[in-house]
């Protein structure tokens, strides 16, 4: 009878281990599997989204190299008002013409007010000795500004002499739109700090030119004209006098003179 009772309990604890045993390796193989789906789970929602999206790319190619096409051949005609970026934008058409009619109106006057070179006859022996005297002698001939502003250019400062010239431009006008026009332009070449050939004034004489310029007229520019004058008189004429051109220029004629 209790070999029968021992084989009984044996026999029980046998088939609990077992259970057991399962029951641990079925939670062990359920944790193994949800763990093994949440590892591939992405790669396989990764690969879908990168299929979906060569799908949309490989569809939208046609169409948006066609729209990047046609914006190259638009080029520079797109409008910073107008998303569409049409050629035939009005509001760019009327800029383009303002920009190109102000660019042609500033070049004529340019040229036409501000000549690059004045033309006169050469120089006699008596009027170049005469530069020496003062150099309000120089500046009332052509040929002297002409000399002068040669000699300017070696030593970059041409814009002092282009700038004085411009003002004496300007007080022989009469029509004010002309005025008007050219004072800009004066103040634009000269005067502004953003300008490449601006001339050296002080801070007075730019607060008067600044209140000038509310109403230009020929006189805008009179007390900078006049600083400006005194500038080449006491900086610029001594060094010419004594340059190379000066001497070159008085000692050819002079041979002139003596062969003739």
């Amino acid at each position: 009878m209790w070999r029968q009772v021992l084989l009984y309990f044996r026999t029980r604890s046998y088939h609990a281990d077992n259970c057991q045993a399962k029951e641990t390796l079925q939670n062990e193989d359920e944790e193994d599997i949800k763990a093994a789906q949440w590892i591939f789970k992405p790669m396989g929602s990764e690969r879908m989204e990168m299929r979906k999206r060569q799908m949309s790319t490989t569809q939208e190619t046609p169409g948006a190299a066609q729209a990047q096409h046609s914006m190259g051949n638009r080029g520079s005609n797109a409008c910073c008002f107008c998303w569409c970026c049409c050629c035939s934008c009005s509001c760019l058409t009327v800029r383009n013409q303002d920009e190109e009619r102000a660019r042609r109106t500033s070049h004529e006057l340019q040229t036409e007010g501000i000549p690059n070179c004045e033309e006169s006859p050469a120089p006699t022996l008596e009027e170049v000795n005469a530069w020496a005297q003062s150099f309000d002698k120089l500046m009332l001939t052509p040929a002297g500004r002409n000399a002068f502003r040669e000699f300017l250019r070696t030593e970059f400062s041409e814009e002092n002499m282009l700038f004085w010239m411009a003002c004496e431009e300007l007080k022989q006008e009469s029509n004010k739109s002309v005025i008007e026009e050219k004072a800009r332009l004066i103040y634009e070449d000269y005067i502004s700090i953003l300008s490449p050939k601006e001339v050296s004034l002080d801070s007075r004489v730019r607060e008067v030119i600044n209140r000038n310029m509310l109403e230009p007229s020929q006189h805008t520019f009179d007390d900078a004209q006049l600083q400006i004058y005194t500038l080449m008189h006491r900086d610029s004429y001594p060094r010419f006098m004594n340059s190379a051109i000066y001497k070159d220029l008085l000692r050819s004629l002079s041979e002139k003179s003596i062969e003739a």
